[in-house]
């Protein structure tokens, strides 16, 4: 090879390079290992670490401990969906297509939207890319969003902000861990807000008011955008129902494990007068020249399949494998299964929740009805406690004070240091949430 190339020995390919900054002599680098001494110490390390699904999780906040039957997983390791990218010549992928139709088809009976695309990269940038939309149906560009919405999924917001697109509005305030209506009706009083973005159940687990936030923003000439919980949607009334115009949120549960906070997908749907304007692929059904039952892609509107001036999103990761999952796991529970999930999760919420109070540590910041998510004060530390409970193998909700390092959550930071979000999937056990509030109890 060196013969051929013409050079002597293999430094000589690096000749280009000065001497001054070229690596004299070999790497430090430890002597190979067997086969089996590698495995050894591979698995060594695999065990030094201790898995969420090891413990008794309570978090939440976008990423969640439901139950996964097997079957999700064994579908989504078929080769022929395990392997397969984005079908350029898509009406070969007869298998795919389908697969893309059936989840948007679950995903607009969840939401009670016209339509729906094939998912996007994560619930934080679904979000966005409804407040981009909205920009482009209503011809504005300032956008009005809750500061009860995930702070993470904020930051993402104004991170596309800064790029000029859009613009922030002043937040309005908080009021008893839900969306202050008086603030949000004087901001829309401005006349000049493309998409007014809520989140319910919001980042506290609260339920806000989709009926009169739908109502102000259409008043102002506004796209309501609202993020919602995709499981609790198999108990509650589609925001569809409530006058939402785009429904986005975070598919994770559905199906997908945690996995160190992701890869998710994001869901994305909408009423049917706005599809021109939806970031995405759609996936639709037809028949072909022999009157066979068909599937093809419908609308593709992001840059690699139509001009860049009028692509829709540069968005090209749609998590199609994470949203077979979620098709899969959709199929597998059914309708009646998945209201059985979301009430067994909102039932236990509700029994941890009376269970901490009960300890005399925890305090009601505020009385709001809630999904499977609350918040609750904590009378002491709130690390301490999280460090103390970590040790007898608990995971003690996300701390507010955390996520609020990041990006405000509305909350006076003498209360937000004390909040604690608490999330109970139906996984919990009524000995694991007695043991746990036990061992809060003798903190």
């Amino acid at each position: 090879m060196l013969r051929a190339v013409g050079v002597a020995i293999s430094d000589d390919l690096f000749d280009v390079i000065p001497k001054a900054v070229r690596l004299e002599g070999g790497l430090n680098l430890p002597q190979g290992l067997t086969e089996i001494e590698l495995d050894s110490q591979l698995r060594a390390l695999a065990d030094s670490n201790e898995p969420a699904t090891s413990l008794v999780s309570f978090l939440g906040a976008g990423c969640y401990d439901h139950y996964i039957p097997s079957v999700v997983d064994h579908v989504i390791s078929k080769p022929e969906f395990f392997t397969a990218y984005t079908p350029y010549q898509p009406e070969v992928s007869q298998g795919t297509l389908q697969s893309i139709y059936e989840y948007q088809s679950m995903i607009c009976a969840l939401t009670g939207m016209d339509v729906s695309n094939a998912s996007m990269y994560d619930g934080a940038t679904a979000l966005v890319e409804g407040a981009l939309m909205a920009a482009r149906v209503t011809k504005r560009h300032r956008v009005l969003c809750s500061p009860t919405v995930h702070p993470e999924w904020q930051n993402t917001l104004v991170t596309y902000a800064d790029a000029g697109t859009l613009e922030i509005a002043d937040y309005p305030a908080v009021e008893g861990g839900l969306t202050s209506l008086p603030d949000v009706a004087a901001q829309l009083a401005s006349g000049d807000i493309a998409a007014l973005v809520v989140q319910s159940p919001n980042f506290f687990g609260g339920l806000e008011d989709l009926g009169e936030l739908a109502r102000l923003a259409h008043e102002a000439g506004a796209l309501l955008v609202v993020a919602s919980n995709p499981i609790l949607l198999g108990i509650l009334e589609p925001p569809a129902s409530f006058g939402a115009d785009i429904v986005v949120g975070e598919g994770q549960a559905l199906g997908n494990p945690m996995s160190y906070g992701g890869p998710g997908l994001g869901f994305f749907a909408c009423r049917s007068a706005h599809v021109r304007q939806m970031p995405g692929r759609v996936v639709g059904r037809t028949t072909d020249v022999d009157g066979n039952g068909a599937f093809v892609l419908t609308l593709a509107t992001r840059e690699q399949h139509i001009r860049r001036e009028k692509a829709t999103s540069n968005i090209c990761s749609n998590h199609a494998l994470n949203a077979l999952a979620a098709s899969v796991y959709l199929a597998a529970v059914g309708q009646n299964g998945l209201a059985g999930i979301a009430r067994a999760s909102v039932a236990k919420a509700h029994y941890l929740r009376d269970a901490l109070l009960a300890t005399g540590k925890f305090t009601s910041p505020w009385e709001t009805s809630f999904g499977y998510e609350f918040t609750l004060a904590y009378e002491g530390d709130v690390a301490a406690m999280h460090t103390a409970m970590l040790d007898h193998g608990f995971l003690a909700g996300v701390s507010v004070a955390d996520v609020e390092a990041e990006w405000p959550t509305g909350l006076d930071s003498a209360l937000a240091e004390h909040l604690v979000v608490f999330a109970v999937t139906e996984k919990r056990t009524r000995p694991e949430m007695d043991a746990f509030a036990q061992e809060v109890a003798s903190l």
